[in-house]
């Protein structure tokens, strides 16, 4: 470090890494206490985006006496709608693999089912490194109180001894083995070094958070008696106000109030047309919810309506007062259909592009002429146009596929990510003409014919099929078990049945 390095304060550095303009956020160095020696060491702290990725606060700290380093990654940016879990399985002697980057936030843990080891979320911090660098943290953490172990309690040190080799084959890689990475605030990460194509070796789920996990993230959560429970501690007291109760509106008094602003005014005038264009709803209904940015209380309007060649449907919108964030939902009613549904649209000019699109959480989506495949849950629930899908996508990639440019960055892999890049663009351009594939296993997708009956729509084409038997795991309806609700329903039929033949004799 030279002379002439800047030490600033705590303050000034948070400062400067919270600023909007990235431009803005240089390099800072605090003076830091070394927990290993007792003196002063330097952190440097670094606002940066990683590409393809997210905003990330790197801090990396160093003691000039002891020479003690460390380094540490924090998001900048929010949490994710949804948490993420990546399973990644690695065969025995490839090097490669263990060379994978993976960004571990604070909230993740890390198994390896093999070993049954786990990496519980406080053990390691955020972090960013390798499936090898990771695995030999581990390691070292481990080791580090082994001499006091073997004067202490011999066995369990040498049991520790024994689990320590096989945790240094795997990675060195000698064993084969699945790493697992499950982070609910769905901002940990894995690479795949053939995005955007589907990696074989890697797995991505995502998931509802439970509310344990909502509350260990710092949400309000309710409690067992429905109440929604916020730490008043932790929010002004502008922001502590849930409003009591569900409460019912006609659909033309939702606006007339200004605390009281109605679905098209909360979200985007092109969200509002797409949603009324079919049926205006007769009644909104609304009621007290959390906000997922501020976890202050706001509240979510909802109504139903029934889309034409559809189902009926559930709408959701959520504004909170005291941040302004805004969040749009749909949802699919009705029940569970026996078959899935694949719908095949064939884009062949600019207003094909203007089709209303709605995607479910479990759609997947493909492009065959791209070699495109997005699994079901990727982009989430839908409401947009088949330009606004494709848009989607291109800035879903750009965040969640990381490190897929920088100067460490192989050539090829620079003109891959390029080249595929100018393919999305010819599908926006529609160059010639492309197929776009939407394929739900629960049905509860759509796309909108441009003929006024949707069988003379030659271009769209809905199927219906029979799901496998893993579709049906994966949606959870293998393990539906209603036999104690018809006991209770035939119970209740036969109780119903008695009293009217009494009542009648």
């Amino acid at each position: 470090m030279s002379s002439s390095d800047p030490i600033v304060d705590v303050r000034s550095a948070a400062e400067a890494v919270s600023a909007d303009d990235e431009s803005m956020a240089p390099l800072h160095q605090i003076e830091s206490l070394c927990m290993r020696c007792g003196e002063n060491g330097i952190t440097r702290l670094l606002l940066t985006r990683i590409p393809h990725f997210r905003e990330v606060v790197l801090m990396a700290f160093e003691c000039p006496h002891c020479h003690e380093r460390n380094n540490e990654v924090q998001f900048a940016g929010q949490l994710q709608p949804r948490g993420c879990c990546y399973s990644l399985k690695i065969p025995s002697g490839d090097r490669k693999m263990l060379n994978r980057q993976v960004v571990k936030s604070d909230s993740a843990s890390i198994k390896i089912p093999e070993l049954d080891f786990e990496i519980p979320t406080e053990a390691q911090r955020g972090t960013l490194s390798t499936v090898e660098g990771i695995l030999l943290r581990a390691v070292d953490e481990l080791q580090a109180l082994q001499d006091e172990r073997k004067r202490v309690d011999p066995e369990t040190a040498e049991a520790l001894d024994r689990f320590l080799m096989k945790l240094k084959s795997c990675a060195i890689g000698d064993v084969s083995f699945t790493l697992i990475l499950d982070d609910p605030a769905g901002n940990s990460f894995i690479e795949n070094p053939f995005a955007p194509s589907m990696d074989p070796s890697l797995t991505i789920k995502f998931y509802e958070r439970t509310p344990e996990q909502q509350a260990s993230l710092g949400f309000a959560v309710e409690s067992s008696s429905g109440e929604i429970q916020v730490d008043n501690d932790a929010l002004p007291d502008e922001r502590n106000h849930v409003p009591g109760g569900t409460i019912k509106e006609p659909h033309g008094a939702v606006g007339a109030v200004a605390c009281h602003r109605s679905i098209a005014q909360g979200n985007s005038d092109e969200f509002a047309a797409a949603l009324f264009k079919y049926s205006a709803p007769e009644e909104v209904m609304t009621f007290p919810s959390t906000c997922g940015s501020c976890a202050a209380g706001c509240e979510t309007r909802m109504f139903v309506t029934k889309i034409p060649y559809f189902q009926q449907v559930i709408v959701m919108a959520s504004t909170c007062d005291a941040c302004g964030y805004r969040n749009s939902e749909l949802k699919a009613g009705g029940h569970v259909p026996e078959k899935g549904k694949r719908i095949t649209v064939l884009v062949k000019n600019k207003d094909d592009l203007s089709r209303d699109v709605i995607k479910s959480d479990h759609a997947s989506v493909k492009v065959p002429e791209l070699d495109l495949e997005l699994a079901s849950g990727t982009l989430g629930g839908l409401v947009t146009t088949i330009e606004g899908l494709i848009v989607q996508i291109c800035e879903n990639l750009d965040r969640v596929h990381g490190f897929g440019c920088g100067d460490s960055l192989d050539d090829w892999k620079r003109s891959k990510w390029q080249d595929f890049n100018a393919r999305l663009n010819k599908l926006l351009n529609v160059e010639e003409p492309w197929t776009l594939i939407l394929d739900d296993g629960l049905a509860r997708s759509f796309v909108s014919p441009v003929t006024d009956a949707i069988e003379d729509d030659h271009q769209l084409i809905f199927e219906e099929y029979e799901r496998s038997w893993d579709q049906n795991e994966e949606l959870g309806l293998n393990d539906i078990d209603t036999s104690s609700a018809d006991i209770y329903y035939d119970t209740n039929t036969t109780t119903t049945t008695s009293t009217t033949t009494t009542s009648t004799t």
